[in-house]
């Protein structure tokens, strides 16, 4: 397990399990067997590839982009697009997308908001 704080710059390629809680300037891609969480921020895209796991607690200023057989759970802030490729996608509530949410393949869930009383 690894955790970065902190300012990165340059883009960054990750296939282990990686907590970061600072920021990366750059483009992040999450290859097969790397599991993420991002509490921080990310000055790029975020691309999760095949096999790819990512749970989005924090913002990314620019697409996040889920390739088949990858999956994400975005509870945080998008600045550009949303684009599913044919992975997994779970958008909870309390998320925020400023740009568009495009699923070209795969599945997009959104998170439904309960009734009163339910």
């Amino acid at each position: 397990m690894r955790e970065e704080r902190g300012k990165l710059s340059g883009d960054r390629e990750i296939a282990e399990l990686y907590t970061l809680w600072g920021m990366i300037v750059g483009n992040v891609t999450i290859a097969e067997h790397g599991k993420f969480y991002l509490r921080g921020s990310i000055y790029g895209n975020l691309t999760i590839a095949y096999g790819g796991r990512a749970h989005v607690f924090g913002r990314i200023q620019g697409d996040l982009i889920v390739k088949r057989g990858a999956k994400v759970i975005h509870s945080g802030v998008v600045g550009g697009d949303i684009v599913n490729q044919g992975g997994r996608i779970f958008i909870e509530l309390a998320s925020k997308t400023e740009g568009k949410v495009k699923t070209k393949s795969g599945t997009t869930t959104f998170e439904k908001a309960q009734k009163l009383g339910e």
